[in-house]
């Protein structure tokens, strides 16, 4: 190990420290001492409850180090977000002091963000909420101004697109429709979606937090304004009492101002009833993994894009099957995770079951949760949907 690579790096007093584990735990004779608080000199990605954990562990880390540096490098660029809140979001205030301040801790759309909130498979959980609690000028409930006349690249062009100010909360959950937007403009920029004439047919796998938030996918109707967007939700979080069930979004999410356009019509009060309408979004949900369900999902629903939020394909050899079945299928795959180094090690896997290269390279995604991610394993920035890459 070099002198270098042993220096102690200043713990920022904006961290949470006490959240980190050592790096080594679990990988030597020794417990550790105390809390991690002595950091790689070199790339600041990793800690170690003592020297002695620091020195034993340098054989497994030498390999990575200079990999962490270089994304430590780009830790700026992803803590750029234009919102007023910015500075308490990406500085690791918890999600429950941040929702408690405005208001939104625990209820409505709100009530599932945050680590106090319940499991996915609780019985609560079945209960789907639709209300930002937020008045109508801070959330977008109602069709926008104007149709999306050109792409949108960032959270600023969003927000003006909708009427936003920066102070909104909303991109915290509109991350998630953002995200299908924006791979869907990946996917086409690098090859052209098959065809879409009325319908957008997208297969949404191994969701999980999203399974208690389902009504921002409204959004989706903005977004691509003229077709029906049809979602697959399938994965193993989808409890079985829950397999098989469809939604059907015919609104947006609702404010709390009593005279707000999106509820005052009779037709126009309950966002799952339709009163002879098409809907505007369908959700369909999937209990099991993507390579155990496709057969019976295909029958009524081929995609035309494949996306995977957060998906972690390097933790997870169940992924391996999903991917060879990816190929086969032919059809374009947009995947993210929490941070470029998970990244990386996805597109390694995918690259070795396929044989070929990623066909969208690990990016950046403009529209990734402004909200960066506690209890993360390493100090890289990790944020949902950080990182978009495909295939």
């Amino acid at each position: 190990m070099t002198s270098t690579s042993m220096k102690m790096q200043p713990v920022d007093e904006r961290e949470v420290v006490a959240r980190m584990e050592c790096a080594a735990r679990g990988r030597t004779a020794t417990a550790c001492t105390g809390p991690a608080t002595r950091r790689c000199g070199v790339c600041g990605a990793v800690a170690y409850c003592s020297r002695s954990h620091q020195i034993s562990h340098w054989n497994d880390h030498k390999g990575e180090c200079a990999r962490f540096e270089k994304q430590m490098r780009c830790a700026d660029a992803l803590h750029d977000f234009p919102f007023t809140f910015s500075g308490d979001t990406t500085l690791q205030v918890t999600r429950c002091s941040f929702l408690t301040t405005r208001g939104l801790h625990r209820i409505g759309l709100w009530k599932y963000e945050c680590s106090c909130c319940p499991s996915v498979s609780s019985s609560d959980c079945l209960r789907i909420n639709d209300d930002w609690n937020l008045p109508s000028d801070l959330c977008p409930c109602t069709e926008p101004i104007n149709s999306v006349s050109m792409r949108l690249s960032s959270w600023k062009d969003y927000y003006q697109w909708r009427c936003l100010p920066l102070n909104s909360p909303v991109a915290l959950l509109l991350h998630w429709p953002l995200t299908i937007y924006q791979g869907v403009q990946l996917a086409s920029s690098i090859r052209p979606i098959s065809e879409i004439r009325s319908k957008l047919h997208i297969h949404y796998l191994g969701p999980v937090k999203e399974l208690l938030q389902l009504a921002v996918f409204g959004e989706l109707h903005a977004l691509f304004p003229g077709l029906q967007v049809h979602i697959e939700l399938v994965g193993p979080e989808v409890p079985q009492i829950r397999d098989g069930e469809r939604i059907n979004l015919y609104n947006y999410a609702h404010c709390v101002d009593a005279d707000c356009t999106c509820k005052s019509a009779g037709e126009n009060a309950n966002w799952r009833v339709s009163n002879g309408r098409t809907s505007l979004v369908a959700l369909q949900l999937w209990s099991g993994f993507y390579h155990d369900r496709c057969q019976e999902i295909v029958k009524d629903s081929f995609p035309h894009l494949i996306v995977a939020s957060n998906a972690g394909i390097a933790a997870y050899p169940s992924w391996l099957p999903t991917i060879e079945l990816i190929q086969k299928m032919g059809v374009p795959a947009i995947f993210s995770d929490y941070c470029e180094e998970a990244a990386h090690l996805a597109a390694r896997c995918i690259t070795s079951v396929t044989g070929c290269p990623l066909t969208i390279p690990v990016q950046l995604n403009p529209y990734r949760q402004p909200m960066a991610v506690e209890d993360s394993a390493l100090y890289l920035p990790c944020y949902s949907n950080c990182f978009l890459f495909g295939m």
